[in-house]
């Protein structure tokens, strides 16, 4: 008879724990999670019972010996982001030696299956290039996508991508299982996720330029959680796509709220300043986003242990 097995994963990058939490709920186990941010690494330890350890990836040698140190099946992560370019510009800064750095620990250190997170731009890095070379001469089959979280329990338009790798398999080996997912999903709004929690019909988002809109529905997915919020500047007269006209019934979302979009719960608890909240807050990978990733695999892992096993018996 099968037994189901728990899978164990490392946590790089991890931030407060949205991909670790998203992974927990999915039905896997933590064995350790690192990063190098002494105000996010504190919120972690507040909300897990596994162990976080401050580390610089970049030290990939170190890295490598001290994650062998447990054991995991899994190795998950998103490399920080900040300097990947936008479409068009070619430049690329110092955090995008993380990617490259990622790659190599997977190498070194070979787990069964990783998942590597980033901006849906990444694609047309140079340091992802080279991390996906890196990946495929270990060995991996990899699957590369682009999911919008706001299709994945998540209450927000977040579009991230994922390279989901897994030793000796072949190159999208989950595409269909994450098709099959998806289209059973829909986009899920602010009010439908919140209900009564959130007690207000619009809300301000401050734009990254004033081309674009600023006020938004809670009838509709919240627009990218980043990691500030503005207030409104006294100054703002609309946009024409604003769905109503600026008055004083319009706010920011708080911080709490904005928590609850990127679906951690109302009892994680944030800690340090403002400002490292919102920044800790909105570098979060999603956890329903991570959620949703993390039960492809566990299906398919379980699909391919129950046919091992069927076989096994035939055999016996």
């Amino acid at each position: 008879m099968y037994k189901k097995q728990i899978m164990k994963a490392i946590d790089l990058f991890a931030g407060c724990g949205g991909m670790s939490l998203g992974f927990i709920n999915a039905g896997f186990q933590i064995s350790h999670a690192y990063d190098n941010w002494d105000a996010s690494n504190a919120c972690y330890r507040l909300n897990f019972n596994h162990g976080i350890k401050k580390i610089d990836l970049n030290d990939v040698d170190t890295a490598i010996k001290e994650i062998n140190k447990y054991s995991f099946d899994i190795v998950i992560g998103g490399p920080p982001c900040q300097d990947f370019s936008h479409a068009g510009k070619r430049s690329e800064g110092k955090r995008a030696d993380l990617t490259e750095a990622y790659a190599q620990i997977i190498s070194g250190i070979k787990p069964q299956w990783f998942v590597m997170e980033n901006v849906d731009r990444i694609v047309k890095s140079q340091a992802y290039s080279k991390a996906k070379g890196i990946f495929i001469e270990a060995g991996y089959g990899i699957t590369e996508l682009v999911l919008d979280a706001s299709y994945c329990g998540v209450p927000q338009v977040r579009k991230r991508f994922f390279a989901i790798g897994k030793l000796g398999e072949k190159h999208n080996f989950l595409y269909f299982d994450f098709i099959s997912k998806l289209s059973l999903s829909r986009q899920l709004t602010v009010k439908e996720y919140l209900g009564s929690k959130l007690n207000i019909e619009y809300y301000y988002r401050h734009p990254r330029n004033y081309s674009r809109r600023a006020i938004f529905s809670v009838n509709e997915p919240s627009p990218t959680i980043r990691g500030v919020n503005r207030p409104i500047p006294s100054g703002y007269l609309g946009h024409p796509n604003d769905p109503v006209k600026i008055d004083t019934s319009i706010r920011p979302l708080t911080t709490e709220e904005r928590a609850l979009i990127q679906t951690f719960p109302e009892t994680f608890k944030f800690v340090g300043t403002k400002t490292d909240k919102e920044q800790i807050i909105g570098n979060a990978v999603p956890v329903n986003l991570a959620k949703f990733v993390a039960e492809v695999i566990i299906n398919y892992q379980e699909k391919e242990c129950m046919q091992k096993q069927q076989v096994m018996e035939l055999v016996l």
